[in-house]
């Protein structure tokens, strides 16, 4: 786990405008749960648990369909951005 930083991808957004995107640190935040640091992987990128949250519904969805998981998908991809877009821009005030 400790060489998995060297393998990840650069941020083109930051590389070439020096700004960060949405997505900076979701690539570090995923390395940090697979070492068990939970909390910092929520700093990093707070709207992780979201994602992963969003990722096994859908992969569950797949499976099994019931009433309202149209409703469940829309809610939880609303969500996600949400936390996203206000992690960003707390991010770039602090």
């Amino acid at each position: 786990m400790e060489g998995l930083e060297e393998y990840m991808l650069p941020c083109l957004n930051k590389q070439l405008f020096g700004v960060d995107c949405f997505g900076c640190g979701l690539q570090r935040s995923v390395a940090l749960i697979l070492r068990g640091e939970f909390v910092e992987a929520f700093y990093m990128y707070p709207a992780i648990y979201n994602i992963l949250l969003l990722l096994i519904f859908l992969i569950f969805n797949l499976f099994i369909k019931f009433k309202h998981d149209y409703k469940i998908k829309m809610g939880l991809i609303i969500i996600t951005v949400l936390i996203a877009v206000i992690g960003y821009f707390i991010k770039l005030t602090h």
